[in-house]
């Protein structure tokens, strides 16, 4: 039914925003110069005729999300295409209710059919893929979370419950076949922390080309303030959780990287390790052999593996693995596979025992895959796709939301950390990583507590806007 809180969006700005790492990030088979985030202001109207301003950012992350032998640009400015036209989607989308209605309405009902179009029009082109039209709608949808907060004058954490929500659980997502999960009369908050802390444990991101020691300085690297060896960064930020990128397809290399970095880690007072394989392996077999060597070879750097995260194709219907092997050894978590709870669903029954969220999937998608897989006791991680600027806010207060297996994974003040200096003036502990950790503290006020009219940031020219901007 509807409510007196219900709220609909009636406008659209969409502006992009260009910036360049200091040093380059390897994503399995491509590497990372540049990144465009896509900025979105959405405005929201209640059936009293009261309107809300909502802000969102996603980092087009091309390389991630569509990896191809077609060219960076020409997957880049169709991903920004793609922008302009879910802009004029978005406002001429006719609902109204909750952002996690309304943008589970977008997502299950517009977004396939706006992609389906999309490729249709590309003609013999690559099609895009749903990770990609996932990740340019999650600026749109995140801007309605926080314009809906906003509308409301409170921090939209607050919202996610029956007082504001017209609708329960049991509507938007079903339990496993078989499971006494029950999602009627049920809510967001009944899986979100009780306890939500201001400090967070930071992962950092150990990429395939950063550099380990010494020995591998060749003279090129930036001399620009910022640590460019693992250890310095261990010792600068007193890091305590490194999350290291491999080949998949080198297992040799990749087992020498794990010892390299976890001797580092050992020396550097580093406690945990994660292994990223970026969807590169096809035999659960590459990666317990790794896992069975090093517990032999190495049991202290075996000992500090908290997670293995997505070692197989992030097309988890064609790829059906049973990796129940791996996850015996290692919690096993998805990040590319888990688009939504659906197939977070399947990746249970194939043996993965835990998810990493993303923001840039969608806050809703993110809330959804969150409730699904805590009632199915999924362990949770939150997953960082390099978020700079306003990106980073909402990450790290889904992390903090959502009680992860330890912290948030952050590395935007790794590989542009000047991209952030306006909201970093707002929000230092936000884009700094102290003693280990991130603080969210300064993130206060309704929606995700950006605190916009205190950061002095000079946007671009809009791209798109369609329907009421002001």
């Amino acid at each position: 039914m509807p409510k007196a809180t219900d709220a609909r969006p009636v406008g659209v700005e969409l502006f992009f925003l260009p910036v360049q790492t200091r040093v380059p990030l390897k994503f399995g088979l491509e590497t990372l110069t540049s990144v465009t985030c896509a900025r979105v202001r959405m405005r929201v109207s209640d059936a009293a005729g009261k309107i809300a301003d909502g802000w969102g950012e996603t980092p087009l992350s091309v390389q991630w999300v569509w990896p191809s032998s077609l060219s960076y640009e020409a997957r880049h400015e169709a991903m920004k295409a793609f922008c302009a036209k879910l802009a004029r989607a978005w406002t001429s989308f006719d609902a109204a209710g909750h952002p996690i209605g309304v943008g589970s309405a977008f997502i299950d009902a517009q977004l396939g059919v706006i992609l389906d179009d999309t490729n249709t029009e590309r003609g013999d082109a690559e099609p895009m893929p749903w990770l990609c039209a996932l990740v340019c709608c999650s600026a749109f949808d995140i801007a309605l979370h926080d314009a809906y907060g906003k509308l409301h004058g409170v921090p939209v954490y607050e919202t996610y419950n029956g007082e504001f929500m017209n609708r329960d659980l049991w509507e938007f997502i079903e339990p496993a076949e078989g499971s006494s999960v029950v999602f009627m009369d049920k809510y967001p908050v009944d899986y979100l922390a009780g306890d939500v802390p201001t400090k967070l444990p930071a992962w950092h991101l150990v990429g395939g080309k950063d550099l380990l020691d010494a020995s591998e300085l060749t003279g090129s690297e930036p001399d620009d303030g910022y640590p460019v060896l693992l250890g310095d960064w261990i010792e600068r930020d007193r890091l305590k959780c490194l999350k290291v990128k491999l080949r998949g397809n080198d297992s040799e290399w990749d087992y020498d990287r794990l010892v390299r970095v976890g001797r580092l880690a050992i020396d550097g007072g580093a406690r945990w390790l994660t292994s990223d394989f970026n969807c590169t392996v096809t035999d659960p077999a590459y990666v317990c052999d790794i896992l069975d060597r090093l517990m032999l070879e190495h049991p202290a750097i075996y000992g500090r593996i908290l997670y293995v995260e997505q070692p197989f194709p992030y097309d988890l219907e064609e790829h059906r693995i049973d990796v129940h092997g791996v996850s015996a050894r290692k919690p096993l978590f998805m990040d590319e596979s888990a688009h939504d709870w659906r197939l977070v669903r399947l990746g249970r029954q194939l043996g993965w025992t835990g998810v990493a969220l993303k923001t840039c999937k969608t806050q809703t998608g993110a809330l959804r895959t969150l409730c699904w897989a805590k009632a199915h006791g999924m362990t949770l991680m939150v997953q960082d796709l390099t978020n700079p600027m306003l990106a980073q806010i909402p990450h790290c207060l889904l992390a903090a939301h959502a009680g992860t297996i330890m912290g948030v994974e952050t590395n935007a003040m790794q590989f542009y950390p000047e991209a952030s200096n306006p909201e970093a003036a707002v929000h230092p502990g936000l884009y700094e990583r102290r003693d280990g950790a991130v603080d969210l503290s300064t993130s206060r006020g309704p929606g995700f507590g950006y605190r916009l009219d205190e950061i002095s940031r000079e946007l671009p020219e809009a791209a798109a806007a369609a329907g009421e901007v002001g």
